[in-house]
């Protein structure tokens, strides 16, 4: 049943005959965002120091125990998905100012800074003494983790702002050129390309388990593909707005969250197992601790589920959330749109503490469906009763609705045919 009370028709119920959703735009929000407190990235903890970046520049290492700042860098620009990544007590962290920064770990001492072609979206990945990272350009990088200096790129064919990953010496990155690409990390050489039918933006790195990475797409599939030959798999239906995350796994199920605010539980031939169903977007990976799982959504909660699917707690932030958790010493940690840092308990979902970013002034993000119209085709028989026993059959048809500042605009066609006696 479809209830159109948020569009301003809530005299009225309808039975919902079919929906098809039709993309007129390229996933590009994360570009768009404002300055602002506000934390969309991973946070990343070493030696009981959680590190964090946030919408207002700035890159923070807080103590995991007690959520007191020990410093602070400030970038010249946005640090939107990047989430900071530890590598010889070095923290490393890509900005929209086209920097990449190494910074001392203990201190926050700028150590080097190497400038791309353009912004930078994507969590580094860093493996045998090397950093990779593609940015806005398209261009793929491959970067002496030490001294920053360059050691190869590679061109692709379109906007880079999925994170890599990196198996023995394959390099896998999505762009939205619709490719997943697999290259030879030495030399930068293509292996491999994978065509899906959307962008692939993965804010966290793929998922990569016995010889298949696993990884989504805007074209609504969730795919599997030999990391060897390229070769898909299988592909799992998802949706309707597309997929931004990777699964994650836990005894031979894969947990996964789409940005229709559906979390899936798969067998490894991509089979649901269960569903559970938030009212936002997903688009962050799931952690599994203690034989539970917990995710974010875009409605503002971090959940804790069993392995059945079933709620066991949630706890509700004051934005949305599209940071992974992570967890460290029976405490998870994750950062929000409302421009904190939470350490909440495993165990209970209580509060621990929240660090708060440079402002509490929240950062703009455009709507999370703009790029979509939803058509409904609707069939609804309406008996309007008159003084003289007459009574009005009215018919809705196709009735479009498109996302615009926040808002669904309706679009429909209404024909009637009246009788009077």
């Amino acid at each position: 049943m479809v209830v159109f009370e948020e569009f301003g028709l809530d005299d009225f119920s309808s039975d919902l005959l079919d929906i098809s959703v039709k993309k007129i735009g390229e996933m590009d929000r994360h570009w768009k965002v404002s300055y602002g407190g506000s934390i969309c990235n991973t946070p990343a903890i070493f030696n009981g120091i959680v590190y964090i970046a946030s919408c207002d520049n700035n890159v923070y290492a807080v103590d995991s125990k007690t959520g007191k700042e020990l410093w602070r860098f400030k970038t010249g620009g946005i640090i939107m998905e990047s989430s900071p990544v530890i590598y010889n007590n070095k923290v490393y962290v890509g900005s929209f100012d086209s920097y990449v920064y190494a910074m001392d770990a203990k201190t926050g001492k700028e150590i080097w800074r190497f400038k791309a072609n353009d912004g930078i979206d994507v969590t580094l990945c860093i493996a045998d003494g090397k950093l990779f990272f593609g940015c806005k350009d398209g261009s793929i990088y491959c970067l002496n983790a030490e001294t920053g200096e360059k050691i190869w790129t590679f061109k692709a064919g379109g906007i880079i702002d999925s994170s890599p990953n990196v198996f023995g010496k394959k390099l896998f990155i999505g762009s939205h050129d619709s490719y997943l690409y697999c290259l030879d990390t030495e030399t930068g050489k293509e292996i491999w390309r994978f065509k899906t039918g959307g962008q692939v933006h993965n804010a966290p790195p793929f998922l990569i388990h016995n010889g298949v990475i696993y990884f989504g797409s805007f074209d609504n599939f969730l795919y599997a593909v030999d990391i060897e030959t390229g070769k898909e798999i299988w592909r799992f239906p998802t949706g309707k707005y597309g997929n931004a995350s990777a699964p994650c796994i836990y005894k031979d199920r894969l947990y996964y969250g789409c940005r229709d605010g559906i979390f899936y539980c798969l067998t490894l031939r991509g089979k649901e197992v269960w569903r559970f169903i938030t009212r936002e977007v997903i688009s962050c990976q799931a952690t599994v601790y203690k034989n539970r799982i917990y995710f974010s959504s875009g409605d503002g909660n971090l959940y804790c589920l069993d392995l059945d699917g079933k709620e066991l707690w949630r706890f509700k932030t004051g934005s949305f959330i599209y940071s992974s958790p992570v967890i460290f010493d029976n405490k998870v940690y994750f950062g929000c749109w409302d421009c904190h840092l939470y350490c909440i308990d495993a165990d209970s979902g209580e509060e621990i503490w929240r660090f708060a970013t440079s402002t509490l002034v929240q950062s703009y993000l455009n709507p999370p469906y703009e790029i979509f119209e939803a058509e409904l085709k609707i069939k609804h028989v309406e008996e309007s009763r008159e003084e003289k026993g007459g009574y009005t059959p009215s018919t809705f048809g196709s009735e479009l609705f498109r996302y615009e500042e926040g808002q669904y605009k309706l679009k429909t066609q209404y024909k009637m045919k009246s009788e009077y006696k």
